[in-house]
């Protein structure tokens, strides 16, 4: 088929989608599953070993740098995974298979990784003394870890655009493994210290990278020809736009899921409560880890259907999502009020009380959480990023504010109910959008 010229592009009627985007959402979710479920579950065993080679104030640290660098990692390099992916699947599913900018993606991702690398030396005295209680290895861990995900990132979003799923699935369990075997090493005696296993958060991203050239050599010669030529078609502009509203939505999506250790670590007479909210917000983190095999197909699924105006496939898409994680939530809730603390007591060595209504809403707040995701990565494929972003900071402040507000006497149930009740705001909110749109 002959290629179009730039102008010709912007008016011809939008090509048949190649052979590798039929294969549609479905199958690519599953493909994806099994390398995240896996991962899922690799990174639950690594915070429990943690949790049993640790004392409970040096395992407070290690869950306090993971979610630092997490609120990090994912407000500022998801939105470049997100643009990747919704561009190159939207070019995709136009018929232009071989021609996919890069070049304005990359130097966005670029752009924030500098910027976070300048702000962290500024402020390296109120992050290693303040927050990290002065230990320099956790300050270089936080700082390598989170420049290493730029690059993971990028390549996360490339993959998903070209729904290369076993690749991705790959990237991701090979990063957990690697970090889970710094514990383990810890545990059976070869190493000793909280430094070994923290050492493991900033190893990981770095190792999963070793799945880059695989994808690179998958990559069509016409790509590595033509992608310069086709950057005109997402200008720095436009993709800027996209990835600050989506950088807004990593930012309430991580306060949802980090604030409550950050400010119970911030206000509570005993360090170790903190980490106590940290182990019962694994029960929405594992889940939520897993729903990225489901994001990762989704979206670039939708943006396809979007380019095609197919929207009663758009429509069925979103509303199977959402029934499946309607029940998934509901049997853990179920599972949770029988063996909630009997889990939690014999997955984590601290002493904690776990009361099972508490672990029961978490698990309602995890399926609004990954329902409110689902509406999400519909806005985005609609590319009205803009309208989702505002939903999302709202509900974002409400929580912080539900948290410093001493509603809740007990700092474990006031993280509990805040997580539900902003979570089924946000899925509420994104849903009305939805049906308006």
């Amino acid at each position: 088929m002959a290629h179009a010229t730039g102008e010709e592009l912007s008016t011809a009627r939008p090509a048949p989608p190649p052979p590798a985007t039929s294969t549609g959402y479905g199958r690519g979710a599953r493909v994806l599953s099994v390398g995240l479920a896996t991962t899922g579950v690799v990174t639950f065993a690594y915070f429990s070993v943690a949790s049993h080679v640790l004392g409970d104030v040096e395992y407070k640290q290690i869950s306090l740098v993971w979610s630092v660098m997490f609120v990090v990692v994912s407000v500022l390099y998801k939105p470049i995974e997100q643009l990747l992916s919704r561009t190159i699947a939207d070019r995709r599913a136009r018929g232009l298979a071989h021609a996919h900018p890069l070049r304005v993606p990359l130097l966005i991702q670029s752009g924030f990784a500098l910027a976070f690398l300048l702000a962290a030396l500024a402020l390296r005295g109120p992050i290693q003394d303040d927050l990290l209680d002065g230990s320099a290895t956790l300050y270089w861990v936080l700082v390598a870890g989170v420049l290493a995900y730029a690059a993971s990132y990028f390549a996360r979003g490339w993959l998903a655009g070209h729904q290369w799923f076993a690749l991705y699935g790959g990237l991701v369990l090979m990063e957990s493994s690697s970090r889970l075997l710094f514990a383990l090493a810890v545990a059976v005696g070869i190493a000793e210290g909280e430094s070994v296993v923290a050492i493991g958060m900033a190893a990981a991203p770095f190792v999963s990278l070793m799945v880059v050239p695989l994808a690179f050599a998958r990559r069509p010669t016409a790509t590595r020809r033509r992608a310069r030529a086709d950057d005109v078609d997402l200008d720095l502009g436009r993709g800027s736009r996209f990835a600050l509203a989506v950088l807004a939505i990593m930012l309430a999506e991580q306060t949802l899921l980090n604030a409550a250790v950050i400010a119970t670590d911030l206000t509570a007479a005993d360090a170790a409560v903190a980490g106590f909210v940290f182990n019962v917000l694994l029960i929405a983190r594992a889940p939520l880890q897993l729903f990225q095999a489901v994001q990762g197909s989704l979206l670039p699924h939708l943006a396809g259907l979007e380019a095609r105006a197919s929207r009663d496939e758009v429509h069925r898409a979103v509303r199977v999502t959402v029934l499946a994680i309607a029940g998934f939530a509901v049997a853990v809730a179920l599972g949770l009020l029988v063996l909630g603390p009997w889990v939690m007591g014999l997955l984590f060595d601290d002493g904690a009380d776990y009361g099972r209504v508490g672990l029961a809403l978490v698990a309602l707040g995890m399926g609004c959480h990954l329902m409110a995701g689902t509406l999400n990565q519909a806005a985005l494929a609609r590319d009205q990023a803009g309208r989702a972003a505002l939903a999302w900071l709202l509900v974002g402040a409400l929580f912080v504010a539900w948290l410093l507000v001493p509603a809740v006497d007990d700092a474990v149930l006031r993280a509990e109910t805040g997580y539900l009740g902003a979570t089924a705001a946000l899925c509420a909110m994104l849903a009305v959008a939805y049906r308006r749109a």
